[in-house]
């Protein structure tokens, strides 16, 4: 096995989102060339189960389906002769079978076709790296519960428009940002717990070639078609791990549009967290920050700085899955039985997907159980508007007293006084001579910020029962 030279290995330089993290591996052409080889051997075992590929091939065959046995480079070169990697990689892979069992050789992929080893090898490579992003979310998830609950009566102003709003809890905040991972994890989920199906259909998906080779005793008996492609397909599955399919999928392309939407919603649900992370690290907001370490963040200029480096890595995610995902989309219009051009679409935009938002995952753990929440500065900010964030509850009150737009009126003078002149909106108040006397609760109560969270904690609590 010869390594491609350094010039041409892509070691993420470009993409340090997933550069070093488990999905980097279980992506690379390495593994998903393992993962051909898996499919091959898993059909050859299938066929043995049915009686109608010799056992003994079937265990060579697996034995020796290694990546490590073949040369990647040199699959990936003569792949420009024939439109897919699959061609050439078993042509070398009967060559190693063939060098410890000729006999055993002759039964590497028996009746099948490139698409049906290329497209169960996906989905086997997606089927992995599921099960790492899932893992990821769910630890993601249970620091964000943390964060919320320590937080859940934090007050915190709420943004609008990036302007202030109204008072909020940091509890809040967090809590809607483990729902969306929750959101995510459970999308990913019904796609990695049957929707990652096997690929069996043949030339041009009757499974001719299969049953053809489906040869049963000495005497040449044929099985029933219907009955063996039933028992094959169930076989096949059983043998990888992935979901049995209605029918074969050469052009119906449900499996490869289904995991990537499920990747864009991953991506997408990570990257809000991240920019609000980063809006809530700006110098002058400075309510959160991000877990230090030495080097982290640091600027090649600005000594000063330490850079919000992860919540940037989980953005950049998420700006590209969904557009890469639009493009996986897009090739549900396959033409006829088999595609030319929209199948070998798929394949580089698929492993981005699956890469990036694979290391957005694992970067959203370290994110969320190392995030520093600084209360100090919450309130500070809460309180920076002298109450101003309170004016929707102060024209509540008003309004029974003074009509719906006579309290809007009002309120919105003294806020706006209150802006202008930088005095506390209660003090503004007390000073209206034509303010009805008789409030309940009293000015200074009315107009705390903390005291008008409204449902905010009791919503957290609910989210943290589900």
């Amino acid at each position: 096995m010869t390594s491609p030279p350094d010039d041409l290995a892509d070691v993420g330089l470009l993409s340090p989102v997933r550069a070093g993290t488990a999905v980097e591996a279980a992506t690379g052409d390495r593994a998903w060339l393992q993962a051909m080889l898996d499919a091959e051997a898993a059909l050859a075992r299938a066929q043995a189960s049915l009686g109608t590929l010799p056992r003994e091939a079937a265990e060579t065959i697996t034995r020796m389906a290694r990546a490590d046995r073949l040369d990647v480079r040199a699959l990936a070169l003569a792949a420009r002769e024939t439109a897919n990697p699959v061609v050439g990689l078993v042509k070398a892979f009967t060559a190693v079978v063939a060098e410890q069992d000729a006999r055993a050789a002759e039964f590497v992929h028996r009746g099948s076709t490139s698409q049906d080893v290329l497209d169960t090898g996906t989905m086997l490579v997606a089927h992995r790296v599921l099960g790492i992003v899932r893992a990821d979310l769910r630890r993601t998830a249970g620091a964000l519960a943390g964060l919320a609950a320590r937080h859940r009566n934090t007050p915190a102003v709420a943004r609008t428009l990036a302007l202030h709003a109204v008072p909020t809890t940091f509890g809040l905040r967090a809590a809607g940002w483990r729902q969306l991972v929750l959101d995510a994890e459970a999308r990913l989920a019904r796609v990695h717990e049957g929707g990652l199906p096997v690929s069996l259909g043949g030339a041009a998906g009757t499974l001719a070639g299969y049953l053809e080779y489906a040869v049963v005793g000495d005497d040449g008996r044929r099985p029933d078609p219907g009955d063996y492609l039933d028992r094959l397909v169930d076989a096949y599955a059983a043998e990888t791990g992935l979901a049995r399919p209605v029918l074969p999928w050469h052009v119906l392309r449900t499996p490869v549009a289904d995991l990537a939407s499920a990747l864009a919603f991953t991506a997408g649900a990570l990257g809000k967290i991240a920019v609000d992370v980063q809006s809530l690290a700006r110098t002058e907001v400075g309510e959160v920050a991000e877990p230090g370490g030495a080097g982290r963040g640091s600027s090649s200029a600005m000594p000063h700085k330490r850079n919000p480096v992860l919540a940037t890595l989980m953005r950049s995610a998420a700006l590209q899955v969904p557009a890469l995902a639009g493009a996986l989309v897009q090739c549900l219009v396959s033409e006829d039985e088999r595609s030319a051009g929209a199948w070998h679409a798929e394949w580089q935009p698929l492993r981005e997907c699956l890469r990036l938002a694979g290391g957005a995952a694992h970067t959203a753990v370290e994110l969320a159980e190392g995030l520093q929440v600084r209360p100090e500065r919450i309130r500070a900010n809460l309180e920076s508007t002298g109450g101003g964030t309170v004016s929707e509850r102060v024209a509540a009150q008003l309004a029974p007293l003074l009509g719906r737009a006579g309290a809007r009126s009002l309120a919105t003078e003294a806020a706006r006084t209150a802006a202008d002149t930088g005095r506390p909106l209660a003090e503004v108040l007390d000073d209206l001579p034509h303010l009805p006397s008789g409030l309940s609760p009293g000015l200074a109560e009315l107009c705390d910020p903390a005291a008008y969270t409204g449902a905010a904690t009791a919503l957290v609590d609910r989210a943290l029962r589900h």
